[in-house]
């Protein structure tokens, strides 16, 4: 499996907005056939860090990912609306295995 971890600072005052566009990437994200799981974490301290966890069959699911109407939109909707440009870290799941 493929796994990427997203860190996120959103803007003050921009994180209703912000969630508001990436549930609906979520959404589109979670109908998508090579998708496991995409979860959409807030830090318990700081409302404006946000994290995307996403788990892919394999790293082709998550390129093919990142070329659908949804997230292409979610993209650039949400560039203006961060504190700093999103840090994605990409990792292969050892465990458990098969991840399911």
């Amino acid at each position: 499996m493929y796994a990427v971890f997203v860190r996120i600072r959103i803007t003050s005052g921009q994180a209703a907005r912000f969630l508001e566009l990436t549930a609906a990437n979520h959404r589109g994200t979670r109908a998508e056939a090579g998708n496991l799981r995409f979860d959409v974490l807030r830090d318990a301290t700081d409302p404006e860090r946000c994290f995307l966890y996403e788990v892919y069959r394999d790293e082709a699911a998550f390129k093919a990912h990142q070329q659908t109407p949804h997230y292409l939109a979610w993209k650039e909707a949400v560039a203006p609306l961060m504190a700093e440009p999103r840090q994605a870290e990409r990792m292969h799941s050892l465990l458990p295995d098969p991840w399911n």
